[in-house]
């Protein structure tokens, strides 16, 4: 690999230093200097008003009780999110199914707990609206982990749309016998209208339909190899999708917005990634990830988020650009502003060919500081609507509070990238900012990482 070209940690302390990188690499990355377009409210086809740009992307804390409940810590993350300023939060993974929990702690909405939630929602709007004069949206992701299920202790169940001979023996998958079959995918269909009503009735403004990440629907979507109803050819392929949408229209007021957050690029080898290249997996091949938005949004679609890659594999920079991987990872082999550049040029694809609805974008936390001015040229170029923090998020959930004060991020605050959070999701234990929300996470994390090594020995 070329000198240019070797990953480094970020030490940028202008834009100007970013761009002369990125022209560099042969990148290109668009920026302003004024950002004031982030503070303008994003109507969601007419019904629902974001009162600004800025939304809290989906994720995981791994800190709900057994049954999906509510605990202390997922609380105090939601109120930090609600006081943070964002216009938009969309909530993390909920698994619409026990079996389908990517682990012990994954959140789930039931008859049960549901009441409770409903009251969290109802108390942080009302704080949220007294202490920053806005309630933000709110979407809840709903998702089934697929090959990523580990609804139990610490063994994992998965549950796979195909066999997959890059990903089969990482899980242990030695045969067929852990295929979901057509039965179980119709069947699973009601079950995530029944999921969307429930969240509506407990107070939300919308749900997603998790199509990411390489779990059970992103995995369909690439389910080339798969016979049946739900496999084979691209019609099948996106069945199930476009029939949970069309299922969860059917239940839910015209008012509740069904939105999705999709892989339009997943790195994986063909004919088993979604959105990549039959030639060469390092090449994006959007021809049916645009087709998918565009069914997508024919069915009632009305906001989408854009991401990529698979954050369990062995190239999690292509979700999450960062400085460091996770422990005993190797370092990326790409400049993390190759991924950048990547995740909103997949994004802007998208966005062009569906510009009737709104699209929050993502990669922006490894730019820091700079996230607004990369944010902002992005929405005025028409390219994406909203600016999605995730990792930041964590480190930093007011950052959005204070550009509406101060008009930038405090470069002190910022997230620093360094992949402990994941760590922490892999270590198995709760899933937060070891460095700069340390007071509550870092014993967290230094008693996880911890017990792991002891395990690891």
């Amino acid at each position: 690999m070329s000198e240019i070209n070797r990953h480094e940690k970020f030490n940028f302390k202008s834009l100007s230093q970013i761009q002369e990188k990125a022209s560099e690499l042969g990148i290109a990355l668009s920026s302003v200097d004024d950002c004031s377009v982030l503070a303008e409210p994003v109507n969601i086809a007419e019904r629902r008003i974001s009162k600004n740009a800025f939304a809290v992307l989906p994720m995981e804390g791994c800190d709900w009780t057994a049954e999906g409940s509510l605990t202390e810590l997922a609380h105090r993350r939601y109120e930090r999110f609600f006081l943070g300023g964002s216009g938009l939060i969309w909530w993390e993974a909920c698994a619409v199914v026990p079996e389908g929990r990517a682990n012990p702690r994954q959140m789930m909405l039931t008859k049960v707990n549901h009441q409770l939630i409903s009251r969290l929602l109802e108390n942080l709007r009302r704080r949220a609206i007294r202490e920053t004069g806005q309630a933000p949206l709110c979407i809840l992701q709903l998702t089934h982990s697929g090959r990523y299920s580990r609804p139990e202790g610490k063994r994992s169940l998965p549950l796979t749309a195909q066999r997959d001979p890059f990903l089969d023996p990482v899980g242990g998958i030695k045969d067929d016998s852990r295929i979901v079959s057509d039965d179980y995918l119709k069947k699973l269909v009601e079950i995530y209208a029944e999921t969307a009503k429930r969240a509506q009735e407990t107070g939300f403004d919308g749900i997603d339909v998790k199509a990411c990440h390489r779990y059970l629907i992103n995995e369909l979507l690439a389910a080339r190899t798969r016979a049946g109803d739900f496999g084979g050819p691209f019609e099948n392929r996106s069945r199930f999708i476009l029939e949970v949408v069309e299922a969860i229209k059917a239940v839910v007021r015209p008012d509740f917005i069904v939105s999705s957050r999709f892989n339009a690029y997943d790195r994986h080898p063909f004919p088993y990634g979604f959105g990549v290249s039959p030639e060469n997996v390092l090449e994006a091949d959007l021809e049916e990830p645009i087709l998918l938005a565009k069914l997508l949004v024919k069915k009632g679609v009305e906001l989408l988020c854009v991401t990529a890659g698979n954050p369990y594999s062995d190239f999690p920079e292509i979700t999450r650009p960062m400085d460091l991987p996770l422990v005993g990872k190797p370092k990326p082999s790409e400049h993390p502003l190759e991924g950048v550049a990547r995740l909103f040029g997949v994004t802007k694809a998208i966005k062009h060919e569906v510009s009737s609805v709104k699209v929050v974008g993502s990669g922006y936390s490894w730019l820091r500081q700079f996230i607004p001015n990369f944010a902002a040229a992005n929405i005025e170029a028409g390219n994406v609507d909203f600016v999605g923090l995730g990792r930041s998020s964590f480190a930093y959930p007011d950052a959005p509070r204070d550009f509406l004060t101060d008009g930038k991020f405090n470069e002190k605050k910022c997230c620093v990238s360094c992949s402990r959070c994941s760590q922490m999701m892999r270590d198995d234990t709760f899933a937060g900012c070891a460095i700069k929300d340390r007071s509550v996470y870092q014993s967290i994390y230094q008693t996880a990482r911890t017990a792991a090594e002891k395990v690891n020995k």
